[in-house]
């Protein structure tokens, strides 16, 4: 169930950064993807809270780097696919940070 209201917010927020029909770039920044304005606020602070639940998950160091590298690149789909094929529940601790060698 967690995952269908990810996959709706997703959905919605990819609805809402659609371009509009005219192209021109005077005011309008919520219809010019996710480069600023609603959705790219959206967007910025469910990324962040994907770095926090990978930073804060019982993964192995370079699993961690390489989720945080996914998301930090392709913030859209490296969102989606961590949060629909990552396996979070078997890989979260509830702990703290896990220090690195």
């Amino acid at each position: 169930m967690n995952q269908s209201l990810l996959l709706q917010l997703f959905l919605t927020t990819l609805a809402l950064g659609a371009p509009t029909p005219d192209f021109h770039i005077e005011s309008n920044t919520v219809g010019y993807g996710t480069g600023g304005g609603i959705v790219g606020l959206i967007v910025l602070v469910l990324d962040v809270l994907v770095f926090i639940e990978v930073l804060k998950s019982n993964r192995p160091p370079v699993h961690k780097i390489c989720w945080i590298l996914i998301v930090f690149l392709f913030p859209i789909v490296g969102m989606l696919i961590y949060f629909l094929f990552s396996n979070r529940e078997a890989h979260n601790s509830g702990g703290s940070y896990e220090p690195l060698p």
